[in-house]
């Protein structure tokens, strides 16, 4: 076997626990959700198994992430993304536009009515709303975002997100787990042009 192809198997293991950790996941629920046993798994992130299709494919569909990616394969060439939508209750949509652990994560949401519920968690969450109003609660605050307006904030803070009224709203969610904030680049406002009268 070649150097570059025996590089590129010893990477994936290391991949695949970087994965499993940055979703928060132990080797047991890793197990339980793959049908692969907690030894094979743990001798498969540390290298000392080596990785076949048979473990690959149900590792790539747990993690939601290709399999060319899991194993770091080379780009084609083709620059189109085949993007995934994962259908959930209420009517809600969610499709991941990224696939990379551990940074930040960008997805576009259809959300659906649903009722409040505030949660808190590690991170830094970045919302712009594409069409529909956004309602968002954070902590004793609320505020309804329009189309083309933009919310960022700690999740440390209990929080919640949804539609204002009884129709979806349509969002781009970016999320950074180690609480990366979303940096917005403008141009300055330009001075408003002078009345005739003002010259």
């Amino acid at each position: 076997m070649d150097a570059e192809l025996e590089q590129v198997l010893a990477d994936i293991g290391p991949r695949l626990r970087s994965l499993r950790r940055d979703r928060g996941m132990t080797l047991e629920e890793l197990s339980a959700a793959t049908g692969i046993s907690i030894s094979a798994l743990s001798r498969l992130e540390s290298g000392k198994r080596r990785p076949t299709l048979d473990l690959l494919v149900p590792l790539s569909r747990v993690h939601r992430v290709a399999l060319d990616q899991l194993v770091g394969a080379p780009a084609t060439g083709d620059p189109r993304v085949h993007l995934t939508p994962q259908r959930r209750r209420n009517g809600s949509v969610v499709i991941a536009l990224t696939h990379y652990p551990g940074r930040v994560q960008v997805f576009k949401q259809v959300i659906g009515p649903r009722t409040p519920k505030l949660v808190a968690h590690a991170g830094y969450e970045w919302l712009y709303v594409l069409a529909g109003d956004l309602r968002l609660i954070l902590g004793e605050r609320e505020v309804v975002l329009r189309p083309g307006e933009v919310a960022e904030f700690d999740t440390g803070e209990p929080h919640w997100f949804g539609p204002a009224g009884d129709h979806p709203v349509e969002i781009l969610h970016l999320f950074g787990p180690q609480g990366e904030r979303a940096h917005v680049r403008a141009r300055p406002k330009e001075p408003a042009a002078q009345h005739d009268e003002d010259r």
